[in-house]
């Protein structure tokens, strides 16, 4: 898939995870507050991760109506598209984009019970069930 450059860095998705925990447009003075004991970084790091996660597309901003100089951030991609994404690369990275072998040696290298073994075998079943239609 092409959009895995639009996927947040480890750096970015820490940030990420304050906004989506926050739920609400942040300033990146606000972020940098958040970040503390989470992640030591400049805050002029902070700024051009955030700066950077508006060039994937991820946050937008707007402008402080009483100061230009004030960016007020917000979501512009849910956490579930991001985790989407992520696994796509990391098919892509490590299996050649072959889905079916990434999920084949993920199956076979995870202990599990008896009950997940089921939960598996029937979200495979709804899956082979909505091929059909």
């Amino acid at each position: 898939m092409g959009d895995s450059n639009m996927v947040p860095s480890e750096s970015e998705w820490i940030i990420m995870e304050i906004f989506w925990e926050s739920g609400e447009a942040l300033t990146s003075a606000e972020v940098i507050q958040r970040l503390k004991g989470r992640l030591e970084m400049t805050p002029k790091m902070v700024r051009v991760l955030m700066n950077r996660l508006c060039q994937k597309g991820i946050l937008g901003y707007t402008r402080d109506e009483k100061d230009a100089r004030v960016y007020h951030y917000s979501v512009l991609k849910p956490k579930e598209e991001c985790l989407k994404s992520k696994s796509q690369r990391f098919v892509d990275s490590y299996f050649s984009g072959n889905q079916n072998m990434a999920l084949a040696s993920l199956i076979q290298s995870v202990d599990l019970t008896d009950e997940q073994i089921n939960e598996l075998e029937n979200i495979l079943e709804r899956r082979k069930g909505n091929q059909r239609k």
